[in-house]
């Protein structure tokens, strides 16, 4: 049996991916093209973003891994193969780089360093006021496993963090490392009181376009918006209408609704946007690699795959 690398990689990208596959699973045959290999013969497919239809004639196959964190795309596929097991990319490595990009967004809105870069591209010296950590409350959507990461680190750094899940029956996966509240009813009484809202929400049809006119006006006055989670999550007409009525005083942005982000974009030159190239927390083939080598071996010798997705729920 065979393992097909399949996505939108690049000639770089693919071969950084092979070398640390191969060298992370010696005993496996793994190629990048079906041309190189027997289709009959592919049992696992580790993909990063196919193109729909990628995984089509693969009679064998018995996993799709998926070496990106969301699985949005792939379950909007429909060829994707009915009853084959899906597992999602859960590494370390990765929920440390977002808790680091998270920190870094939040600690520069409660310094007003935004604000003075603003200031210094307009030539003007004044001093902000300046809050303390302490001070600070902080909403972080979504306790999977880079949310609770992110919610550890702000809090470790004195911020006033509560968490917040969709609810359901994969609610309590995992313990929160930060007080947390679930359910619709209890998002908007957290809006309200958050100085920040860290969004890491899973993107599935309940949370589509979560991020609406009637939720921004749920939010705080004057509060910021960090989205690293998905670009579908808001609505980017109400963000900035949001923007300029002055209910939100900032937003940091990952995710578009379209990536790239066209040229010409409101966002690439609105004083109050922030816009990072999808790249919060990039995948790393040498630690991710491992991680779907353990699901192969699971998977070799009928034991159970880490992180398998619930298509019915999204992730």
């Amino acid at each position: 049996m065979s393992i097909y690398l399949c996505g939108e990689l690049d000639a770089a990208e693919r071969q950084a991916w092979l070398q640390a596959l191969r060298a992370a699973m010696p005993g496996e045959r793994i190629e990048a093209s079906l041309e190189r290999l027997d289709p009959a013969e592919v049992d696992i497919a580790l993909v990063a973003n196919p193109p729909p239809g990628s995984l089509q004639g693969l009679p064998a196959l018995r996993l799709v891994q998926s070496l990106w964190a969301g699985v949005d795309r792939l379950l909007a596929d429909p060829t994707l193969p009915a009853g084959v097991p899906l597992a999602r990319m859960v590494d370390p490595a990765m929920s440390a780089a977002m808790a680091e990009t998270a920190l870094w967004a939040v600690l520069a809105l409660q310094r007003g360093f935004f604000a003075y870069a603003r200031q210094q591209a307009a030539g003007r010296w004044q001093a902000l006021p300046q809050r303390r950590s302490d001070e600070m409350q902080v909403a972080v959507l979504g306790l999977g496993e880079m949310g609770c990461a992110v919610a550890a680190r702000l809090a470790a750094q004195g911020y006033r963090v509560r968490g917040w899940r969709q609810g359901g029956s994969r609610s309590a996966e995992r313990a929160a490392p930060v007080p947390a509240s679930e359910g619709p009813d209890a998002l908007v009484p957290l809006l309200a009181g958050s100085d920040i809202v860290v969004n890491l929400l899973p993107l599935t049809p309940r949370t589509m376009g979560l991020f609406d006119a009637r939720t921004l006006a749920a939010m705080k006055p004057g509060a910021a918006l960090v989205n690293l989670a998905r670009g579908a999550h808001v609505v980017e007409a109400d963000l900035l209408a949001a923007l300029a009525s002055g209910q939100l005083l900032q937003a940091v942005l990952d995710v578009f609704q379209t990536e790239p982000l066209p040229p010409g974009h409101p966002f690439w030159a609105h004083p109050q946007v922030t816009v990072l190239p999808h790249a919060a927390a990039q995948t790393d083939p040498r630690s991710a690699a491992a991680v779907a080598a353990a699901n192969v071996r699971a998977l070799r010798a009928g034991q159970a795959l880490a992180h398998r997705v619930d298509r019915e729920r999204g992730y």
